[in-house]
């Protein structure tokens, strides 16, 4: 057999035309959704990531802005300019592109975010907000994960592996998963044997970012395999999974690159929507 392609990228177009319809709805009614990232630095990767979200947003009909700021930036700076976007009512979302500069705090900078802008859903009160059933912003690599989900069928009952235990994939997903009423295992790097467990799961989502990780013989019949994986080995980037081997064994496959990644930051403007209809009490 030879596993459904979970093609992020195809699945990414389809849901931002449905995004793109919901902001012409509100700018009729004089809403713009703005998304505005501050990055400090010129690391190519982070200015390519950061440009590629404006043109995205921009595409489907919102504004976006870049907050350039120097590699010698202070965290002062950074901070009087997060409180700037708090406080600008034209400004719907705000991300802070990590990594930043050794000088300035990341978990300080991303606690400084107002949590009705905080589009990546990393602010402590939105992940409580999450684990407590409440309204909020979900992190958009897990969201993703959700949508390509969506497309397998029923999660109800499915015995799951999440490989990796960050507060901003691992967690998150497995909390997802769980409100779907699945059955959830959480592994990590201290898990014993962990490769030899995986061929019992239903569905295989791994977050480590260790190329090759997870080879064919790990994964059941049919399973579903989610790589979210993301390493440059030399000039071309891998996922976790052998994939060419386990896409002969899976029942569905996400590849690597165009699986999760697409989905990530279509759910940043997913985001980015909700905070500007929550933010004018549109329903």
């Amino acid at each position: 057999m030879t596993a459904n392609l979970l093609n992020g990228r195809e699945i990414a177009k389809d849901y931002r035309a449905g995004l793109a319809e919901e902001v012409e709805k509100l700018k009729e009614n004089g809403i713009t959704p703005n998304l505005t990232v501050i990055i400090a630095g010129n690391d190519g990767a982070s200015l390519s990531y950061v440009r590629s979200k404006n043109r995205a947003a921009e595409k489907i009909g919102m504004t976006s802005d870049i907050v350039h700021l120097d590699e010698d930036a202070t965290e002062d700076e950074v901070l009087e300019e997060l409180d700037r976007l708090n406080n600008d009512d034209n400004v719907s979302g705000i991300l802070v592109q990590v990594p930043l500069p050794d000088q300035i705090s990341e978990e300080k900078v991303l606690e400084s975010i107002a949590p009705h802008k905080d589009v990546d859903g990393f602010s402590p009160v939105n992940i409580g907000r999450m684990y407590t059933g409440q309204r909020t912003f979900i992190p958009c690599t897990p969201l993703g994960i959700m949508e390509l989900l969506k497309h397998t069928g029923s999660l109800e009952g499915k015995d799951i592996a999440v490989i990796g235990r960050s507060h901003i994939v691992g967690q998150p997903v497995a909390k997802l998963l769980t409100d779907q009423n699945a059955t959830v295992t959480l592994m990590h790097s201290r898990t014993k044997n962990m490769t030899d467990k995986l061929s019992g799961f239903d569905v295989i989502v791994s977050a480590v970012g260790s190329p090759g990780l997870i080879k064919a013989e790990h994964i059941k019949d049919g399973a579903i395999v989610i790589d979210v994986g993301n390493t440059m080995v030399g000039d071309k980037l891998v996922g976790d999974v052998d994939f060419d081997a386990a896409k002969e064994k899976a029942g569905w496959i996400t590849p690597v690159p165009g699986g999760v990644g697409p989905l990530t930051i279509t759910m940043v403007l997913n985001n980015t929507l909700l905070a500007a209809k929550w933010h004018n009490g549109v329903e």
